[in-house]
């Protein structure tokens, strides 16, 4: 086995430079330049070289500290502690950096909040991303940041549109469209739909809204749709509207929850009937949302792709820190994951 084992002179022909100089880097018995600190380090993983404990502290201080905060919705919702938790990990993964990643959660859809929370990750960050509401407050929030050369990205709502650095997300039109084809496609007997969006700050919920009615209209000859139902994201409003629509529309034959509440909609449909009958469409998928799919309650989750959207925000927001401002504010587009019964 030790024969085997990977040597300076591997590590050296790996990064292209001399024995030598590798040599130096490892026992630090001379200055090396971090591009080739970072080289001979990168070579040294690709060959399995074992010997470069003793300048990995160098190597990092030669690294760029980036400090990248994020601002999420409830930190009650799984949803969102995932989205945490692979925030971290992308920011983890970067070896080019000394990442920090500093995630606030709000409480509550209050702009207020949303906008105090904002004003404190720019105090101590480089680079900032939000899921947030749409509100001229923050619009002057994500502006002054702006003025102070922190670029600010929006994530699956567009808010401060024109102001904003960059959307991160998917296209909420199309969610909106695509769950409207697969509860039309679905039901063979048409009848009435119904659609929960979060609230009037929710520009995202707005475009699902619009891509769903859209696509009846356009494409779904028999069925109609219910007057929009605001349900602040929350389980128990979202419950008891899902009652209350039961008991007043005998004929209603699909639900879309537009963005969070899916909890109370799969209790309300599980506590009405024994077999599921309403054909409940939700937004990403969670240990509630896999169960009901499995349970015929629920036919199908839009799913955000966590890692990838991550993986490329903390990128974006590297790139962007520091850079002046280009006046581009662009839309990155993301391709949602589609989990149907047979495949959760």
């Amino acid at each position: 086995m030790l024969a085997n084992r990977a040597t300076i002179k591997d590590v050296a022909r790996a990064a292209g430079v001399s024995v030598t100089t590798v040599d130096r880097a490892i026992n630090g018995r001379a200055t090396v330049s971090s591009d080739t600190l970072r080289k001979i380090a990168e070579a040294a993983r690709r060959v399995g070289y074992h010997g470069i404990a003793g300048f990995r502290d160098r190597l990092d201080q030669t690294l760029p500290e980036i400090k990248l905060g994020f601002a999420l919705l409830k930190q009650s919702q799984e949803f969102y502690r995932n989205f945490a938790r692979e925030i971290e990990l992308a920011v983890a993964a970067r070896s080019d950096i000394r990442g920090e990643a500093i995630v606030q959660f709000s409480s509550s859809q209050s702009p207020a909040e949303f906008a105090e929370i904002l004003t404190e990750l720019g105090e101590k960050c480089d680079v900032i991303a939000g899921a947030a509401v749409n509100d001229q407050k923050l619009d002057r929030i994500v502006q002054d940041l702006k003025d102070k050369n922190v670029p600010v990205f929006s994530l699956l709502n567009d808010f401060a549109q024109g102001i904003r650095k960059n959307y991160v997300g998917l296209n909420n039109m199309k969610v909106g469209r695509l769950a409207a084809w697969l509860i039309t496609k679905t039901v063979h007997n048409p009848g009435k739909l119904a659609i929960f969006v979060g609230g009037n700050r929710w520009h995202g919920h707005d475009l699902r809204e619009v891509g769903f009615r859209s696509f009846v209209r356009d494409a779904a000859s028999g069925f109609s749709v219910l007057d929009t139902l605001v349900n602040l994201e929350t389980r128990q409003l979202t419950y008891e509207a899902t009652l209350d629509l039961l008991d007043r529309h005998p004929d209603l034959k699909g639900i879309y929850v537009a963005g969070g509440g899916m909890e109370g909609a799969i209790a309300a449909l599980r506590e009405r009937h024994a077999e599921p009958q309403v054909a409940l469409v939700v937004n990403e998928l969670t240990a509630e949302s896999r169960t009901a799919l499995v349970d015929g309650f629920a036919i199908m989750a839009i799913a955000t792709p966590l890692p990838e959207l991550c993986k490329n925000l903390v990128e974006m927001m590297i790139d962007a820190r520091g850079q002046a401002d280009d006046g581009v504010s662009g839309q990155f587009f993301l391709e949602p994951r589609l989990y149907l019964p047979e495949i959760v």
